[in-house]
């Protein structure tokens, strides 16, 4: 396992174990975290890269500032979905809490 990969199981039991709405899913073959049945959060295990659910602003304000990427799986971007790269526990986890407040719409 790698540590973007151990990282991304650490987080994902963190949240499972702290709220009995997050369950673990796939989405698009990619392993993800659901909220009440939406869609917030996911592991790009080819990338190694945090991939997030927020607000298209908030998604290009952190692109903008070099705090992520766009998700573009096949060329195709996903406006509302921020990849993270590098392992930062504690911008993985912050961009984690972000995402669950904004599929909460907190």
């Amino acid at each position: 396992m790698t540590p973007a990969q151990g990282l991304w199981e650490q987080l994902a039991d963190e949240l499972e174990a702290a709220d009995e709405a997050v369950s673990r899913s796939t989405m698009m073959g990619l392993p993800c975290l659901r909220v009440d049945g939406a869609f917030f959060a996911s592991f790009d295990k080819r990338q190694e890269a945090l991939i997030v659910k927020l607000a298209a602003t908030n998604v290009a304000a952190r692109v903008a500032e070099g705090r992520g990427q766009s998700f573009a799986p096949a060329g195709k971007v996903f406006k509302e979905w921020l990849a993270l790269d590098g392992v930062d526990p504690d911008e993985w986890r912050a961009a984690l809490h972000d995402a669950l407040l904004f599929v909460r719409g907190d």
